[in-house]
């Protein structure tokens, strides 16, 4: 996974909250919306910890 178009994808996300919000939309639309979000968050920490993993993988030698 791509931490910046994880960031960047998330980023649209919340300022697409923020417009539905601000024009009105129903909570059911909302909850969808802070739904991808979060779905959107918890990728972001698995593909940024996965790189970790790498990292350290490679500063150990294994």
């Amino acid at each position: 996974m791509d931490i910046q178009l994880l960031t960047t994808w998330i980023r649209t996300r919340y300022a697409e909250l923020r417009t539905a919000k601000d024009a009105g939309q129903t909570s059911t639309e909302l909850a969808l919306i802070a739904g991808a979000l979060l779905v959107g968050a918890g990728l972001l920490v698995l593909a940024i910890r996965t790189k970790l993993l790498e990292k350290i993988g490679i500063i150990d030698g294994a």
